[in-house]
């Protein structure tokens, strides 16, 4: 399996053009015109497991050749108007200007990046959105996306690398005591000798148990990381029992209670549902191994923060890492700021320096394939809500 780096953005836009800006003359495309953007996409392809739609997109009602596409990011708009001739791109800045994205979705058949009801409804024309990030719940759950048949995909599974990494970190700070060491660095003090408070004492995690809660493309990236660190991992996901060969054993996902008293370290790394609002309460902090660390890389509504925070305070857990909160930010008067066995990330465990190269590919072979009517990559499933 091949694992070099996709193509740099120039690469990456000379392959885009050769790829992409022949597609008016569909049928008389070649293998040969997309060679460098088409060997990158294969390789994300591949390396991430990336999954077609069910059909092509030309099968689907109402599907033409996009006339314009309205994109969340100028340096990207800009990027694709170079590629795709004879199609209004029209490229909003501010990853988040969801305002300038209302204003002008109109009449627009594509959408890259945002998604709001507010968005939606202004853009009557729209059949497909495309979005930059993996989660899709904000997307999913307006009635228009599903009602007027919009096709929504995402970045499912390419953010799994540093996502995974993220929650390793957070895990061996809080195992090697590192947010104690900082404070004592901030305030100047050298202090030796072993230590007997839990949360200063640091611990080795090999041969500990690790359970990552939702064995999906980043679950899966997390488990790997795990057992290379030699831990046991074990899993829950929402629709089979399998697993890869180094998670010893997959729940399926009711079973995460009972499985968190054998865990050492609970990954969070579920998409926000019905069923995953509000999952991680007292019930299960209390189920929880003693002294056991809950790191959350999910979302922040699946977690009840009263009840973490409750937990933490007890001492009924180790401690916790977090990158995504309920709200977020927290409150200035939230304990878990405070609190020497809690880490907090201001939701950036999707950032890498691999990340604009793969989302360039992936969003530059999806619009190639959506201007051929072709299958499309990470479709979301609006019912699952993922």
């Amino acid at each position: 399996m091949k694992t070099t780096r996709a193509l740099g953005l120039p690469s990456l836009a000379v392959a885009l053009i050769a790829g992409i800006g022949l597609a008016a003359r569909v049928d008389a495309q070649s293998s040969a015109d997309c060679d460098s953007l088409c060997e990158a996409a294969a390789e994300l392809v591949e390396r991430f497991e990336l999954r077609e739609g069910a059909g092509p997109v030309r099968e689907r009602a109402g599907w033409e050749r996009p006339k314009k596409i309205v994109v969340a990011d100028v340096p990207l708009a800009d990027f694709l108007r170079s590629a795709v001739p004879g199609v209004e791109i029209v490229g909003v800045p501010g990853l988040r200007n969801y305002s300038g994205m209302a204003e002008v979705v109109a009449g627009a058949d594509v959408l890259i990046g945002l998604c709001t009801p507010e968005i939606v409804t202004r853009g009557t024309s729209l059949k497909w959105i495309q979005l930059l990030n993996a989660g899709a719940d904000s997307c999913a759950t307006i009635p228009a996306v599903a009602g007027r048949g919009i096709l929504v995909t995402n970045l499912q599974r390419i953010q799994g690398p540093h996502m995974a990494e993220h929650a390793m970190a957070m895990m061996l700070s809080l195992a090697r005591a590192l947010p104690v060491y900082a404070a004592e660095q901030n305030a100047g003090e050298f202090t030796r000798g072993f230590r007997e408070t839990r949360g200063e004492r640091p611990i080795e995690i090999e041969g500990k148990t690790l359970l990552v809660v939702g064995l999906g493309g980043i679950g899966t990236e997390v488990a790997k990381r795990a057992h290379g660190l030699g831990m046991h991992v074990i899993a829950t996901r929402n629709s089979r029992r399998e697993g890869p060969d180094y998670v010893e054993y997959v729940g399926l996902a009711d079973e995460y209670r009972t499985l968190a008293a054998r865990a050492d370290v609970v990954v969070n790394s579920t998409p926000l549902t019905l069923q995953t609002r509000g999952m991680f309460d007292a019930q299960f902090f209390a189920a929880m191994k003693d002294g056991a660390y809950f790191i959350n890389i999910g979302r922040g509504e699946s977690v009840v923060t009263a009840d973490l925070t409750a937990a933490l305070q007890a001492g009924t857990i180790g401690g916790a890492g977090l990158d995504v909160t309920d709200p977020e930010p927290l409150p200035p008067n939230s304990p878990l700021w405070s609190m020497s066995n809690v880490i907090i990330t201001p939701h950036i465990a999707t950032s890498s320096d691999y990340r604009s190269d793969r989302t360039f590919t992936l969003v530059a072979e999806n619009l190639r394939r959506y201007v051929r009517g072709d299958a499309l990559l990470s479709v979301v499933d609006l019912a699952a809500g993922y």
